[in-house]
């Protein structure tokens, strides 16, 4: 019966005690869970020779992230494209998509995982549909979390990140002081950039209501960059709890985080690179101008029409189609 399973599982394990002084692998994956999570309440489990990637795109299509983890950043990674069945190979793509409601809260509290685990388990049982996630503890406890999924295609995005004209890499922390500027109902916010300055700031200056009347902004020099190249002077606006997430991934690994974008209407990307994995998250961004969005019929236009207006602007998100 065992040998039998085998033949429907793929499985990875990641071990819970720090593999550098960074941050335990756990807990890494954990908050990269946690950073697709501001995106869609959809997760996407997609297993390959490349290793783990984790992938997520919200409902309007304006939004997508990819973690992709080495098979090296696992204590052990086994995956495979062909399974025999009834004396025949058949191929099954076993591309799982769970709801973000079943497997976030699995993952929320890192920190008492941190405490207590010693290991992750996570495989999955394709003739049952599953996917199973086992905690192996301390004092010999072990727990196991049975979370069901759908088969569905694996996701795919085309954007050409390096032809954009700007690019900025920044560390998570000066990025963090940033943010700490913008009220908790902030929805959007501003990136403007010059060859001699960045500017943040809050989306909503002309704003009337008096409940988010807040106008934040922060002025950062080129010298604070670990790399700085802005071919085009532009100012792009963009959500802003998709920006909380990536910086909450960026700051557990201590990795910076890479800016790609061009002028508004266009989507920006924002990217980390590590030894053991890589991560990238495509956002739309606001048109400001009519002839760069046909959608976009009138520029006066309410917070929430704008919030409207930024979810239909995704027009270099090639995406197929979600079944």
């Amino acid at each position: 019966m065992k040998a039998h399973l085998l033949l429907f599982m793929r499985i990875i394990y990641i071990h819970w005690c720090p593999l550098n002084e960074v941050a335990p692998p756990g807990q890494v994956f954990g908050k990269a869970i946690q950073a697709l999570s501001r995106i869609s309440d959809e997760l996407w489990l997609d297993p390959s020779e490349k290793g783990l990637a984790l992938r997520s795109v919200n409902s309007c299509r304006s939004a997508y992230g990819c973690v992709l983890f080495s098979p090296v950043f696992f204590q052990h990674y086994q995956w495979s494209t062909s399974v025999k069945m009834n004396d025949t190979d058949k191929i099954l793509n076993l591309n799982c998509r769970l709801g973000m409601k079943s497997i976030l809260p699995i993952f929320r509290h890192l920190n008492s995982l941190e405490k207590n685990v010693e290991k992750c388990k996570i495989f999955t049982r394709s003739d049952k549909c599953k996917v199973v996630i086992q905690f192996f503890c301390r004092h010999g406890i072990k727990k196991i979390h049975n979370v069901c999924f759908q088969e569905s295609q694996p996701l795919q995005v085309i954007f050409q990140k390096n032809m954009c004209a700007n690019t900025l890499v920044i560390q998570p922390r000066l990025l963090a002081e940033a943010i700490v500027l913008f009220t908790s109902s902030q929805e959007e916010v501003t990136l403007a950039v010059t060859p001699l300055k960045v500017c943040i700031k809050s989306s909503n200056e002309e704003s009337m209501d008096l409940t988010d009347s807040v106008y934040s902004e922060m002025f950062v020099g080129p010298d604070e960059f670990d790399f700085f190249q802005v071919g085009i002077d532009t100012e792009i606006t963009f959500c802003f709890k998709e920006l909380k997430g990536v910086l909450i991934f960026s700051e557990a690994i201590h990795a910076p985080i890479a800016i790609h974008f061009d002028f508004p209407g266009k989507p920006m990307a924002l990217s980390i690179d590590d030894m053991l994995l890589e991560a990238n998250f495509i956002l739309a961004t606001l048109a400001d101008e009519p002839s760069r969005a046909s959608s976009l019929q009138t520029l006066c236009l309410s917070q929430k029409q704008k919030r409207q207006q930024q979810e239909h602007i995704s027009l270099l998100l090639h995406l197929p189609e979600i079944r």
